[in-house]
Parts: structure tokens; C-alpha cells; sequence
């Protein structure tokens, strides 16, 4: 039960440095890489970013093209929030979110606190949670309790998601069909 003991600790006590702690110089790729290990909380090897995985990011426009090859504080707190969301969510449900969150006048930083500040929250409640189950709790039972947790999570995240899609098709209509009515009427 030691490893459990650790696991709780981590939860209480390991975050993603504040906006003001992260580096305000320039990184090459491999410095990411590495800085990346102590920003996430993980238990494994398994889930490790990869220059790749960034390259990837990075194409689809989830994060921002490096100045030259090299990476500042806002593609750090961009990855943060990557490598802690795609265990829980499409890459098109987290574009969806990051450049909701971003819209205005909101910063990246600012972006990035709340995030910090919701994710501060999540650990601590899974923490308490950890101290609640019963000593008598099977390994098995208290993973089933945590999976159906995420379960539950999962679905309002999605339900939110949806929700916020909706409002967007609402706010903003295809104009497509305009478009086409349009040529179609020169041709008449």
C-alpha cells in the first residue's frame, strides 16, 4: 500500500508550475521534452511526450510554431494542457476548448492559471476521494470506483463539449447554403 501512499501524496502535492515559474527563455526541443516530465503527473513511461507528438500539435494548430526551433512559455503552458487533456479527450474536443478559452481578450496566461486553478481542484478532490475508500477496499473495487468517476466525468465533459457546439453552429451559421442559393440564381 506504500505505492498508494505515493500516489496520494502526488495528488496532494505535484502541479504544473505557475505561469511565473516557467522559463521565460527559449528551449530547444529536447529541453521541452524533458521539462514536460516534471510539468504532467504520471506513473509511467507509457504516455511521455514525443517530439513527434509536438510536431503533430503543433501541425494541427493546437499549439503555436516555434520562433526558429525554438519554444517559449506559451507553447509550454499549451502542452501542459495537452498532455494532461489527450488522456481524457479528443484532439478535437481539446482545439475546441483551448481556442474557446483563448477567445478576446483572454491571454495565455490567464488561460493558463484557470487551467492550472480547475486541475489544482480535480487532484485534490481524487486525492480526498483516495482518503475516503475503506482500508477493507480491494485494489480492484477502489479502480472500478475511480473508472466509474471518469465515466461519470467523462460524460458531463462530453455533455458540455456538445453543448458549447451547439451554441457555436447557433451563433455562427453555415454559409454555404447562401453561398450556392446565390450562384444559383446567377445562373438563371
Amino acid at each position: 500500500m506504500q505505492d498508494l501512499d505515493t500516489a496520494r501524496r502526488r495528488f496532494k502535492e505535484q502541479r504544473p508550475v505557475p505561469w511565473e515559474q516557467l522559463p521565460d527563455f527559449a528551449l530547444y526541443m529536447d529541453q521541452v521534452l524533458s521539462y514536460m516530465d516534471r510539468q504532467v503527473l504520471r506513473f509511467d513511461e507509457e504516455d511521455t511526450l514525443t517530439a513527434a507528438m509536438v510536431n503533430n500539435y503543433t501541425k494541427s494548430g493546437l499549439v503555436p510554431r516555434a520562433e526558429g526551433k525554438k519554444y517559449g512559455r506559451e507553447h509550454l503552458a499549451y502542452l501542459t494542457a495537452i498532455c494532461i487533456l489527450k488522456r481524457v479527450m479528443s484532439t478535437r474536443d481539446m482545439d475546441l476548448l483551448i481556442h474557446e478559452e483563448l477567445q478576446g481578450d483572454r491571454s495565455v496566461e490567464d488561460g493558463y492559471a484557470a487551467f492550472c486553478a480547475s486541475l489544482d481542484d480535480a487532484l485534490n478532490l481524487a486525492a480526498a476521494e483516495m482518503d475516503r475508500r475503506p482500508q477493507s477496499d480491494t485494489l480492484a473495487d477502489a479502480a472500478i470506483h475511480f473508472a466509474l468517476l471518469s465515466y461519470a466525468a467523462g460524460l458531463a465533459s462530453s455533455r458540455y463539449v456538445a453543448l458549447l457546439r451547439q451554441e457555436q453552429a447557433e451563433a455562427d451559421p453555415p454559409r454555404g447554403g447562401k453561398a450556392r442559393n446565390k450562384k444559383e440564381k446567377e445562373r438563371d
